[in-house]
C-alpha cells in the first residue's frame, strides 16, 4: 500500500513552525504559488493540499477549480484560520457565502465560537509554542524560583497602537488604565510595543517579570467573547514565565484553571489577581512550572503537526466531520 507522505502548498502562508514540524514527520512538502503547476505526480502519495483561508474570498473561481480538480484525485484541500472570528474585517455576507460554498474539505481553526464552518470537516487547531524560538534559553526552572532574579513585577509586550490599528484600541485602553492602577499601588510594570524587539529581548523580559500578561488579540475585534488563544499563551510558559491571561473561551480546551492556567476577568479582577500572585510568589512559580510541563507535553507545533497529519489521514479513511 502506498504511503501518503506528500503535502502540496498552493500558498506560502502556513506558519513556518508548523511547516517545519510537518517536514520533521517525514512528509515531503511540494510548493507552487500556482496550484496548476504543482508536482502532482503519484497522486496516491498526496496526503493533502494547503491554501490560505482568504483565497476562497479573494479568488473564489480559482479556488473552486482547485477544489474540484483535487477532489477528482481524492486529495483534500485544507486551510488553517488563525483570525477567527474577526476574519481581518471581511464582510459578513462574503463569509456567509464562503460558508455555504464549501470550497474546502478541512477547515482548521483556532476558534470555534463562530457558527460558520466553511467545510464539512472542522478541526480545532490552536496556536502553539514555537520551541525552536521560545524556550528556556539557558535558564532553568530552578533558577527562576529565586525572587531576587526579577526586575519587573508585571509586563506585557505586543501590538497596542490603537490609533493605527482599531483592533488594538481596546488593548491600548486596558493597559493605559491598568498602568494607572498599578502605579498607584507601587507595582513595577512595563507595557511596550513589541516592534523592534528580538526574540532574545522578549525572552529576557519574560524571564525578568514575575507576571507576564495576556490581554486581547486582533482576532477578537468585534467578537462577543475572547475565544482563541494567542501564541503568547503557549510561548510565555515555554520560556518558563508565569502567564496571567484574560478569560478566553478556548482556555479550558487547552488548560485547566488553577492547575496550569491563571486568568482574570476585567480590569478590577486583573489588579486583584496581580496583587494575589505577587504576594504568593512561590505558588505562582509552582503553577508556572506545571504550565511549562503541560505546554511541552501537549502544545508545541510538533503536537499541532501530529494533529493535522492525523486529521488528513482520517479524511482519507472517511472519518470526517467535527474533529477533536
Amino acid at each position: 500500500m502506498t504511503v501518503r507522505d506528500v503535502l502540496l502548498f498552493a500558498h506560502g502562508s502556513l506558519h513556518p513552525a508548523l511547516r517545519r514540524e510537518l517536514a520533521a514527520r517525514g512528509l515531503e512538502l511540494r510548493e507552487s504559488r500556482r496550484w496548476q503547476d504543482a508536482d502532482r505526480s503519484e497522486p496516491q502519495r498526496i496526503l493533502g493540499a494547503y491554501t490560505w483561508f482568504y483565497e476562497g474570498l479573494r479568488h473564489p473561481l480559482t479556488t473552486w477549480r482547485m477544489h474540484r480538480f483535487l477532489r477528482r484525485l481524492g486529495i483534500p484541500l485544507f486551510v488553517w484560520n488563525q483570525d477567527a472570528p474577526h476574519y481581518l474585517n471581511r464582510a459578513g455576507w462574503r463569509l456567509d457565502w464562503l460558508d455555504r460554498a464549501r470550497l474546502y474539505d478541512i477547515y482548521a481553526t483556532h476558534s470555534l465560537v463562530d457558527c460558520r464552518r466553511f467545510a464539512d470537516s472542522v478541526l480545532y487547531l490552536a496556536n502553539a509554542a514555537d520551541t525552536d524560538r521560545y524556550h528556556l534559553r539557558g535558564a532553568t526552572l530552578e533558577a527562576l524560583r529565586d525572587p531576587a532574579g526579577y526586575e519587573c513585577d508585571v509586563s506585557f509586550f505586543g501590538a497596542m497602537d490603537g490609533a493605527r490599528y482599531k483592533e488594538m484600541q481596546a488593548r491600548q485602553d486596558f493597559f493605559d488604565a491598568l498602568g494607572v492602577r498599578l502605579g498607584a499601588l507601587g507595582i513595577r510594570f512595563l507595557f511596550r510595543e513589541s516592534a523592534g524587539m528580538s526574540v532574545e529581548d522578549q525572552i529576557t523580559l519574560i524571564q525578568k517579570s514575575r507576571i507576564n500578561l495576556n490581554f486581547g488579540a486582533a482576532c477578537d475585534y468585534g467578537a462577543p467573547v475572547a475565544s482563541g488563544l494567542p501564541e503568547r499563551c503557549y510561548g510565555i510558559p515555554a520560556c518558563g514565565g508565569f502567564l496571567l491571561s484574560d478569560r478566553r473561551t478556548h482556555a479550558r480546551d487547552d488548560f485547566t484553571p488553577g492547575e496550569n492556567w491563571a486568568e482574570f476577568d476585567g480590569l478590577d479582577d486583573c489588579v486583584a489577581k496581580i496583587e494575589y500572585w505577587l504576594a504568593n510568589f512561590a505558588a505562582a512559580r509552582q503553577l508556572a512550572e506545571r504550565c511549562y510541563a503541560h505546554v511541552m507535553a501537549r502544545h508545541t507545533y510538533a503536537h499541532r503537526a501530529a494533529t493535522l497529519h492525523h486529521a488528513l489521514a482520517d479524511w482519507h479513511a472517511d472519518k470526517r466531520g467535527v474533529m477533536p
